[in-house]
């Protein structure tokens, strides 16, 4: 039997508990009080169904898990075969799930399916372009919180079935003192002195700077971890690079496009971190075919 969790990616981390508040949430959404009446209406309660997901488009899959449980949350005599898992790359025009089962349970989930995988598909699609755009430098992509509010822990999910790497989930895994912070608390050094007295052992702290003389302090304290670099010219990220000498990990952050990306890992940073793979992201174009 097909479970949710054996088309996860297994290089990446995702509760069946948020697997099944999305679809839960999601279904509540689409079918209101009254359910959907236009199947209700016009398919016989008895009629079965098969049914193909199809990708219309070459990209990187993701969310079939999610497509999974909604079918099996409206039936639990949906019958479903997986040509690929989460992760694989697919080409325009190939067959992704085989899915039979009463007709009006299929018919009910389709556009709820398609939303999750056109979702995630789209953003691990446009993660492994990134990605692809890095190869041969030691740079890793990452995401960043600019997710649709209710479905981070799918959005960074999908980024990992892309091949990239995820950021900061939440406010609670790792300090990120930003420019806001530095200048409510004083400056760099007083930021830092009381986030580093205030940390456990196993959190990291970062700190973002947008100028060298910044860095420099930085590096001078000893209190840091990370460095986000803001918005830096390439010029100045390859001089960071240069100043740092290994020692802390710097993260460009800002300016991290498609176009960027590949000349921004060739100066040297560590890590880039790009908001786009989540909120720039074009959905996936897949469909629902019933065959008759």
């Amino acid at each position: 039997m097909i479970t949710p969790t054996s088309l996860l990616y297994p290089d990446a981390f995702l509760s069946p508990l948020a697997i099944d508040e999305a679809v839960q949430r999601a279904l509540d959404e689409d079918l209101g009080r009254a359910g959907d009446i236009t199947s209700l209406a016009t398919i016989p309660e008895a009629t079965r169904a098969q049914a193909i997901l199809v990708a219309r488009q070459s990209g990187v899959i993701a969310g079939l898990p999610l497509a999974l449980a909604t079918l099996q949350k409206l039936s639990p005599d949906i019958e479903l075969r997986a040509h690929v898992r989460d992760a694989a790359r697919v080409a325009r025009g190939q067959h992704v799930l085989t899915i039979s089962g009463p007709a009006r349970a299929i018919l009910t989930a389709e556009r709820t399916a398609l939303n999750f995988v056109g979702r995630l598909s789209g953003i691990a699609t446009l993660t492994a372009d990134y990605v692809a755009r890095t190869e041969g430098t030691k740079m890793r992509i990452c995401c960043t919180r600019k997710t649709t509010p209710g479905l981070r822990a799918l959005e960074k999910y999908a980024v990992r079935c892309g091949g990239g790497f995820n950021h900061r989930f939440g406010l609670d895994d790792a300090i990120l003192i930003k420019d806001n912070h530095i200048a409510v608390a004083g400056g760099i050094r007083p930021v830092l002195e009381r986030a580093r007295a205030h940390a456990g052992h196993l959190v990291k702290i970062e700190i973002e700077v947008d100028t060298l003389a910044q860095l420099r302090e930085v590096l001078d304290s000893g209190m840091a971890d990370a460095v986000l670099l803001d918005n830096m010219d390439l010029a100045m990220l390859r001089e960071a690079v240069r100043i740092n000498e290994g020692r802390l990990e710097l993260e460009a952050s800002g300016g991290v496009t498609l176009d960027s990306i590949a000349a921004i890992a060739a100066t040297g940073v560590d890590y880039a971190s790009a908001g786009a793979l989540t909120h720039s992201a074009p959905n996936f174009d897949c469909a629902l075919d019933i065959e008759a």
